[in-house]
């Protein structure tokens, strides 16, 4: 299973989508012996990307896939951890929650780029003998009573016994199953942008700022760097540094003087899940199955949970018993993520007052704190 090879014309599982969710798929179903092919339509790896935390539950993920604990203090390693989430009203602090007293062995946020983290998912994966198929974009997906045909743009064909979708909001294998992605999109596009700053809460938090105009979610990163993510009611294609200054001094006024913009992009999200998980020998994971707003930084953590939950599952054959543990855990993603940005965009003044008063004295209770920290971390869903 190398990325050089031919592709093979018959496999266990076909994996339809190389990101963190296929990846953690992959190294799953390696570890258990279980016949895979691992494809992807890109000629290589994005060296940039949306997501920037890898969470509490994750990292445990990533130590039952490899128990010397190596995988995960690899990513460690090429990450900042934070201990605090803190919650603005633009510059103006309201609550924070603190990760320090969670009960698991990484008590706190890790901040590294999606490619670090798909950089050591694929590291392992080679370890256990596989490897990425490059590239090949599939273009037809055909279910019968014995298995399952893929057939890619060049003309190859895959025959496999199950298929994957873990090929993002507009997966293929989903709309081949027929399965419907109830939800909507934002109205808002947001900009993403990383950074060199001089920022007054420094590198020890990431915040969430509230304001009228939307969300502002500002995160560090390893080498001085900085995750902007803000919304905005029409964005530049290509946000130049000007435009991301002016966001900052609007949104976190007195806060921020960006000096060196790394990489910016504008995109929509959505906040949808898919009507099932399974359809005959067709499954989804990861946005396939499910994408919300990014507050919180829930969607790709939970992608991997997805991956790990559905490789054990194939390896046991409990595919019934994967829609059933992970679909809800999506609903409640999908439902928190949704809340918070809906909190962080109130416009009526005397709701916005109301809000940010009420929130310093929740902050105050011990067991609301620890169940907000709990839930980000999502270690709710063990």
């Amino acid at each position: 299973m190398t990325s050089t090879a031919a592709l093979p014309t018959r496999t266990d599982v076909a994996i339809v989508g190389a990101g963190p969710t296929g990846l953690a798929l992959a190294v799953t179903l390696a570890g258990a012996g279980v016949d895979f092919v691992l494809l992807d339509k890109q000629a290589e790896g994005a060296n940039t990307s949306r997501a920037a935390v890898v969470h509490a539950r994750t990292l445990e993920v990533l130590d039952e896939l490899d128990p010397s604990g190596a995988l995960s203090g690899d990513l460690v390693g090429r990450g900042v951890r934070v201990r605090r989430f803190r919650i603005r009203d633009g510059a103006r602090p309201l609550a924070a929650v603190d990760f320090d007293g969670l009960p698991t062995a990484h008590p706190y946020a890790l901040m590294v780029p999606q490619y670090e983290t798909e950089a050591v998912l694929l590291e392992r994966l080679r370890t256990l003998g596989g490897d990425i198929h490059r590239p090949y974009e599939v273009t037809a997906v055909t279910q019968d009573a014995d298995g399952v045909t893929l057939t890619t743009a060049t003309g190859e064909t895959l025959r496999a016994a199950h298929v994957v979708g873990a090929d993002g909001m507009h997966s293929v294998v989903r709309e081949a199953a027929g399965i419907g992605f109830t939800g909507s999109a934002y109205g808002e596009s947001f900009v993403l942008a990383d950074v060199v700053m001089d920022w007054a809460p420094g590198p020890g938090e990431v915040t969430l700022a509230f304001g009228a105009a939307g969300p502002t979610v500002v995160a560090p990163l390893p080498a001085g760097h900085y995750r902007i993510v803000t919304a905005v009611a029409e964005a530049p294609a290509e946000p130049d540094l000007a435009f991301v200054q002016g966001l900052m001094d609007e949104r976190v006024p007195g806060t921020a003087v960006v000096r060196e913009l790394v990489w910016s992009s504008r995109f929509r999200i959505h906040h949808r899940i898919a009507d099932r998980y399974r359809a005959g020998r067709l499954l989804l994971a990861g946005d396939a199955a499910h994408v919300h707003s990014p507050a919180g930084g829930q969607g790709m953590n939970t992608g991997i949970q997805d991956g790990y939950a559905l490789g054990r599952a194939l390896a046991t054959g409990d595919l019934d018993g994967y829609e059933a543990r992970r679909r809800p855990v999506a609903r409640r993603v999908v439902a928190l993520t949704h809340r918070m940005t809906r909190a962080a965009t109130v416009r009526n003044p005397l709701l916005r007052a109301a809000r940010n008063a009420l929130l310093p004295l929740l902050a105050r209770v011990p067991a609301l704190r620890d169940r907000l920290a709990t839930e980000l971390a999502e270690l709710s869903y063990r």
